[in-house]
């Protein structure tokens, strides 16, 4: 009970606090009120990842000299983060490659931070923190990067006004979508932070949001791992190619549930506190390739992605090779798109494949869909696009490519063989 109630509590003096914040009529005090709550809750929340014990009495006092450690490091990440918005209101608006100084910068961060953690043990070591001390406080940094970024790109093409520091730092470590996404653009939230007295987002619609993201999270979640790779093949047994089928489709579901029930709750929590947030999910089971997959999973990582490499890539290369290689062109940049999705999903050569096999798949949906196309003509090529037993033959194809490409975030080396071994037994059959 008291587990319950010292994490509800901290939970409930976040909604109260934000939404204090967000009524007030004076702006001066109501943007850097909202940006001190929720970095006053991500250090809360960084704190709890090293001290897991909610009875933990160290968590409590400021006295203990790892705290104060962490709480410092806490500060110089704000100061970074916040030299990312110095470097927007400078370089945004100006000509020629500056302002993609201000659109780095926050990439850099993820790249030193998350990518080039290694190099970081020496320092750690001569000041005495602990490697966890980098691994709490960069918490989320893979979404804030992409936001922050993206913001300068919205802010250069006058999509929205230059923020203020609060703005931006209250856009930064805005708790529920900080954590795991989505990756709402700044035009939204600052659109609901701005509207907080005119618009009523019902309290019950929020609580059932969060109701269903923690259902589908700690719930339906663990029931379809258990019918998941470490679910089935961790029994010391010897396994075949139905078992590895369905570990597949069950793995697939169990990232499902987990992401969209994390995303939901984030929702959810957003909306309690008057703020909307971008959808990230729409039924990526009924997706008919690759492509529309992308457009239905983590939608806001597509749309980034779509804006910020696809677009310009794509363009620029057509106009220095030609429209005579417009497809290749496309192809190429569909896979340089999808090995940064990789690469950003995480560290190793696993993340890499996963995204050129995701390449690989919306590259011939493309190619194919051009042949098509030149094959029945406009006619005939959308009665094709009808016809429901393509469609359903076209789902049915995509999910089984999808949950399978997904075999590679199994990345343990012991997994990997077991299923290796069930793959052999089955081809000797």
């Amino acid at each position: 009970m008291s587990n319950i109630l010292n994490f509800f509590l901290p939970l409930l003096v976040y909604v109260l606090g934000v939404r204090f914040a967000l009524s007030l009529t004076n702006r001066k005090l109501r943007l850097p009120l909202f940006a001190i709550v929720n970095i006053g809750a991500f250090i809360w929340v960084s704190l709890l990842t090293r001290y897991s014990e909610w009875e933990n009495a160290a968590i409590f006092s400021l006295g203990s000299e790892a705290v104060i450690r962490h709480v410092s490091l806490i500060g110089f990440y704000v100061l970074a983060i916040a030299g990312g918005y110095f470097l927007m209101r400078s370089l945004a608006k100006r000509e020629g490659w500056l302002p993609w100084l201000a659109f780095f910068y926050p990439i850099l961060l993820l790249v030193l931070f998350k990518y080039l953690r290694g190099y970081w043990d020496p320092l750690l070591d001569r000041v005495n923190w602990d490697d966890w001390v980098i691994a709490a406080t960069i918490i989320g940094l893979s979404y804030m990067a992409f936001r922050l970024s993206y913001l300068v790109l919205e802010v250069r093409n006058g999509v929205v006004e230059m923020p203020s520091l609060s703005e931006y730092l209250g856009f930064a470590f805005f708790l529920p979508t900080m954590l795991v996404g989505p990756i709402n653009p700044y035009s939204t939230h600052q659109r609901s932070v701005e509207t907080f007295n005119e618009t009523n987002i019902p309290t019950g619609t929020a609580l059932l949001r969060i109701i269903v993201g923690v259902t589908k999270f700690l719930f339906l979640a663990n029931l379809a791992n258990q019918l998941s790779y470490s679910g089935i093949f961790m029994d010391g047994k010897p396994h075949g190619l139905f078992d590895l089928g369905v570990a597949i489709v069950f793995y697939y579901f169990y990232l499902y549930l987990n992401f969209s029930g994390i995303c939901d709750i984030a929702i959810g929590l957003a909306a309690l506190v008057g703020i909307r947030v971008k959808e990230n999910f729409n039924n990526p089971f009924a997706a008919k390739n690759v492509k529309d997959f992308w457009n239905r999973w983590h939608i806001t990582l597509s749309e980034y992605t779509r804006d910020v490499i696809f677009a310009p890539l794509s363009k620029s290369l057509i106009k220095k090779l030609g429209v005579k290689y417009t497809n290749s062109c496309i192809a190429l940049t569909i896979l340089v798109v999808f090995v940064v999705i990789g690469i950003w999903h995480g560290v190793g050569w696993q993340f890499v494949i996963f995204g050129v096999i995701h390449a690989v798949g919306v590259i011939a949906n493309h190619y194919y869909t051009v042949f098509m196309k030149r094959r029945l003509g406009k006619e005939r090529y959308k009665a094709y696009n009808e016809n429901r037993l393509v469609n359903a033959a076209a789902v049915v194809l995509t999910f089984g490519y999808v949950a399978a490409s997904f075999i590679v975030f199994a990345n343990d080396r012991n997994m990997l063989g077991i299923i290796r071994n069930a793959l052999r037994a089955g081809l000797q059959l």
